[in-house]
């Protein structure tokens, strides 16, 4: 299986965090893993998870905190030493229909948009 032929709903489950395939790893430890996307929409794209599965931002509840807390540092660091490197760093997240894989993530990006 490729990153470009995945064709479920959670792609960090899925294949991300069990390796299913290659990924150029920023990060990782016992409760998130980081990174650098596999199909980037950025010049610079991260992608930081919870290894844990939580649905989204939104369904985020008191029993996800030591994950959530965890997520949110590594992913102050990673877009700490993005902006260090290159300047300037976005840090978002999607929601509902904008949110390919129903699995909470973060994209810390730089850069213009690929093509």
């Amino acid at each position: 299986m490729s990153a470009g032929t995945y064709a479920g709903d959670d792609f960090y489950c899925d294949v991300a965090i069990p390796r299913a395939v290659p990924l150029e790893v920023v990060h990782e430890d016992e409760l998130v893993l980081a990174y650098h996307h596999t199909r980037p929409f950025w010049r610079v794209h991260v992608v930081v998870v919870p290894r844990r599965h939580i649905a989204s931002f939104t369904t985020v509840g008191a029993a996800d905190e030591p994950d959530v807390r965890a997520l949110l540092e590594v992913v102050q660091r990673v877009a700490r030493r993005v902006e260090e490197e290159q300047g300037a760093a976005a840090v978002l997240t999607n929601l509902g229909r904008y949110q390919d894989s129903k699995h909470l993530h973060v994209h810390v990006h730089s850069g213009p948009q690929r093509d």
